[in-house]
């Protein structure tokens, strides 16, 4: 059975898709079962972690069902209001997505800071902290994209609405400010702002790691000096969690910016790109914390299956509160 072009990136959707959402529901549950079954070992940024897994759960489905429906065919799928409100979840889970990993690295870094650093008295308020900044951030991101529901319309019921905006089923209409470029303004300060708090902490954290292993290589077995430290994985974890992360974020901004101001004509395909952009880093992301976070560990070695307890001894002890 020959399949069309359309058929097969149904197809890689459905499979993004899936992969993404029992990736982040998976570890959304472990998280959520350390929490309720064993809570003496639930740690401060399991909640991150929780939050994390839902708005990138929110993110895939909003971003990526659209687009698995046209591809086999349906074309109404969604009428105005349908655009309006998956649009208008997608962008600020999205967003929500940055916020939260940006909060997610701040974090970290305060945790293991010394206790001689200047960083170190923000350890006591470190949670409420954290949680007028998930307050702050859920505000700002649901108000920036509220003139959405003015601007977003579908596409059946009007023929010129691809200004500023590629999507299968929607598009829309000029926007209304004073000032051109205003909301595209707003929303690349806000970007980058998130992205320097989440480099500048992801290098204090290499930093610390690395400070941390030239002081203590001295007392490591020789005989497992061929083996990696767990300095060397945990940094690994966090360099490959932010490399990923602003790679396919800046990505996708590339492709958002280009489709929707550097080009008169609409390229047939560019929405799909976007999305797919959009949700590689909410997909990938579970997958790269269970690779170096011991809930896993700790899961399988509950079950009576299992005589010998698993160890995953990722972290060193100077990050044990870190991912």
């Amino acid at each position: 059975m020959m399949f069309t072009s359309n058929t097969l990136l149904g197809i890689f959707f459905i499979s993004q898709l899936c992969v993404g959402v029992i990736g982040n529901s998976l570890l959304f549950m472990l998280y959520v079962y350390k929490f309720l079954v064993k809570a003496s070992f639930s740690r401060p940024i399991d909640p991150i972690f929780l939050h994390l897994m839902i708005v990138n759960m929110l993110a895939i489905l909003f971003a990526l069902i659209p687009y698995i429906t046209s591809s086999f065919g349906v074309h109404s799928f969604l009428d105005d209001a349908g655009c309006k409100a998956v649009a208008y979840i997608y962008r600020v889970t999205r967003a929500m997505s940055i916020s939260t990993t940006s909060i997610l690295s701040a974090f970290q870094a305060i945790t293991i800071t010394p206790s001689n650093s200047t960083w170190a008295g923000l350890k006591p308020k470190l949670w409420t902290w954290t949680f007028w900044s998930f307050l702050f951030s859920w505000f700002i991101n649901l108000v920036i994209y509220v003139q959405l529901f003015e601007t977003l319309i579908a596409k059946t019921n009007y023929t010129d609405v691809d200004y500023g905006y590629s999507h299968v089923y929607c598009g829309s209409l000029p926007l209304k400010y004073t000032i051109p470029g205003l909301f595209l303004s707003i929303i690349i300060i806000r970007d980058l702002l998130f992205l320097a708090l989440i480099m500048w902490t992801s290098f204090y954290m290499v930093t610390l790691l690395y400070q941390h292993h030239k002081r203590t290589q001295h007392l490591h077995n020789p005989s497992l000096s061929s083996q990696r430290s767990p300095e060397h994985k945990a940094t690994h974890t966090i360099l490959l969690l932010v490399n990923c992360f602003v790679f396919f974020y800046l990505l996708n901004n590339f492709f958002t910016i280009y489709d929707s101001f550097c080009t008169r004509e609409r390229l047939p395909g560019l929405g799909a790109i976007i999305a797919i952009s959009a949700t590689f880093y909410p997909t990938l992301c579970p997958f790269i914390l269970m690779n170096s976070n011991k809930i896993l560990s700790q899961y399988m070695s509950s079950l009576p299956v299992f005589k010998e307890p698993l160890v995953s001894n990722v972290i060193p002890r100077c990050s044990h509160e870190q991912i």
